[in-house]
């Protein structure tokens, strides 16, 4: 059996989630799908990182073992099979004991609001059209990096065993009429990154104080949380590996 990781991008839009699950439409159960196919063998991926409903990802990565020989036009036969707003983008040959999700050393998020109406962004962002204090966000943005106990921002019904996070990155950006909070972290909560940016829009509007932001963080109660910012303005953007894990495999065009 040889064991392979693929890098995939998707359009969130569609799915009831990445994770396959029963009776629900998602992303990895058409990656399976797609792949045995190809394959004529039955393919059960393991995926790096889990997005909810609606979440998009320029970059997520799964593995899959096989024994079958991969075609030497895979790339072009597999995104062939699968649908529009999934793509695979390469496929590396990895040790057999690699794992894409706990081999994974960092993830890196984006979250996208725009501030004008535009019909090409409704799909890519979060239509925001309110006066807020930038400063203040940035603020809330660099307290998170000083924290990581993350129950707060975990919503229910998770089997986690941890609430502790690793935040490497956290901050927030201006380019022309959108804003846009980066966070790159060791691992996610279940609903996490739109925890934090409902919660920090609170504080840029004024709705709450640093001091109320930090008491909501240290509470480690959801119900403090404001999760309700849609998904499609949020990207899993990269997935960080050890270097020299992934080597690449060239197919013809």
């Amino acid at each position: 059996m040889n064991r392979y990781f693929i890098e995939v991008g998707y359009n969130g839009a569609q799915y009831s989630g990445f994770q396959v699950q029963e009776n629900s439409h998602t992303v990895q159960a058409e990656i399976d799908r797609a792949l045995s196919l190809l394959l004529r063998d039955t393919v059960a991926s393991t995926g790096s990182s889990r997005t909810d409903a609606g979440v998009n990802a320029q970059q997520n990565f799964l593995h899959f073992d096989t024994a079958v020989p991969l075609h030497p036009q895979f790339l072009y036969k597999i995104n062939a099979i699968l649908p529009d707003d999934i793509v695979l983008r390469r496929i590396y040959q990895v040790p057999p004991d690699a794992n894409s999700r706990f081999a994974a050393l960092a993830r890196s998020y984006e979250y996208t609001l725009y501030t004008h109406k535009d019909p090409f962004m409704k799909d890519r962002g979060y239509f925001f059209p309110y006066k807020m204090d930038i400063a203040a966000l940035q603020e809330a943005a660099a307290v998170i990096k000083t924290y990581s106990d993350f129950t707060t921002f975990s919503k229910r019904n998770t089997q986690v065993k941890t609430y502790i996070c690793k935040v490497m990155e956290s901050s927030w950006t201006v380019e022309g009429e959108r804003i846009v909070y980066n966070v790159t972290a060791n691992r996610f909560l279940r609903g996490m990154v739109r925890g934090l940016v409902g919660t920090m829009l609170r504080v840029g509007r004024g709705k709450l104080s640093m001091d109320q932001f930090r008491e909501a963080i240290e509470s480690k109660d959801c119900t403090k949380a404001d999760f309700a910012v849609p998904p499609q303005g949020l990207f899993l953007m990269n997935v960080k590996y050890p270097e020299g894990l992934l080597t690449p495999i060239t197919f013809i065009p």
